[in-house]
């Protein structure tokens, strides 16, 4: 299959129909999602450095990819992520102090899931596909115009609940879109030695439509998920969108990238940036207006403060807090556990 391109990486605009409402509102809007997310993902990995964050997984290079396709479909529509996918959480709306809580380790989650329309993040590999096959199912019962979108890496797509979700949902018309993030690397597994068909064939092996896209053009990866999402909500079954990409930081801030790919890999995919190919278009149209770089600049800069600031600012969890999000009602058991933990940690008080 060919992949689907719409801006080159020189920033050259293609004369195809699905740029036909590529204007400069549109770009610099885009524009401004990209960077903003790049910013926080830069100030989060900082903060981590100094021991502020437990951990964290960069979207550093996949920021066309997640910014494309949440902007293609609705509000309404609800997605179900991975645990990167930091540049779609803030086109939701979820903010700062929500990103960062579960990673600081204050909170067991960040967010209120209905307010975003946007699941909790999934840190076991590919079980969002199941849950969000099951969520589209429930769509579908009740006759709701809605789409779900759920995000997932190539990694994942070797697990078996990826799969079976590929198989559940064409067997039962969910109207669910599989948005594959394809980096390339599976922590330190390549792509090369995880599968002998890339994802896309294998997934129409399932009976799902399939795209392949370029990853790295926030233009095509809305176009492709636009026409995609159209066609799940117009009853024609479950598609999937093989975006290809790269993962420019490691797997996560545990990870060391430079022990499994070399540095020419990483210089040729820096030519292929997502907010360098937007922005030569920008820059080639006359569509970067008097001043944009610059108060973007500025609204960047605001917000890393912002960043560091509520990160310092959250409060330790209490310890007790723990056993509230166990089980749903409280055990014997579990009764006695929390009653000695609190003797336990009561017991250092003096």
């Amino acid at each position: 299959m060919e992949t689907f391109q719409l801006v080159s990486p020189e920033g050259v605009l293609a004369d195809d129909p699905a740029a036909a409402d590529v204007d400069g509102d549109l770009c610099r809007g885009l524009y401004r999602d990209m960077v903003l997310a790049r910013r926080l993902d830069a100030e989060a990995y900082s903060l981590q450095r100094q021991g502020e964050l437990g951990l964290w997984l960069q979207s550093w290079g996949q920021e066309a990819a997640q910014v494309g396709s949440i902007r293609a479909i609705r509000d309404t529509d609800w997605v179900f992520p991975s645990y990167r996918d930091h540049a779609a959480a803030m086109c939701r709306g979820i903010g700062p102090e929500e990103l960062l809580a579960q990673w600081r380790g204050v909170r067991q989650s960040g967010w209120d899931p209905a307010r975003h329309r946007f699941h909790l993040y999934t840190l076991v590999l590919a079980a969002q596909l199941p849950h969000a096959v099951g969520y589209a199912m429930g769509v579908q019962r009740d006759g709701a115009d809605e789409v779900v979108m759920t995000y997932f890496g190539d990694g994942s797509s070797s697990e078996g609940e990826a799969n079976e979700a590929f198989n559940w949902a064409v067997t039962m018309a969910a109207p669910v879109l599989f948005f594959c993030q394809n980096n390339g690397w599976a922590i330190s597994t390549p792509t090369s030695a995880q599968y002998g068909a890339p994802l896309h064939r294998r997934a129409a092996g399932f009976g799902l439509a399939t795209q392949l896209v370029d990853g790295n053009d926030v233009l095509a990866v809305r176009a492709a998920t636009a026409r995609a999402a159209a066609a799940v909500r117009a009853g024609e079954g479950p598609a999937l969108i093989e975006a290809v990409t790269y993962r420019m930081a490691g797997h996560s801030t545990s990870d060391d990238p430079t022990r499994y790919r070399s540095g020419a890999e990483l210089d040729h995919w820096a030519t292929l940036d997502p907010l360098e190919r937007l922005r030569r278009l920008l820059d080639d149209r006359g569509w970067a207006t008097p001043g944009f770089v610059e108060e973007l600049e500025t609204e960047a800069t605001e917000l890393a403060a912002e960043v560091r600031r509520v990160c310092r600012a959250m409060p330790d969890p209490d310890a007790d807090a723990m056993f509230a999000h166990t089980l749903a009602v409280e055990t014997r058991s579990q009764a006695a556990e929390r009653a000695g933990y609190a003797a336990y940690t009561a017991s250092f008080v003096d």
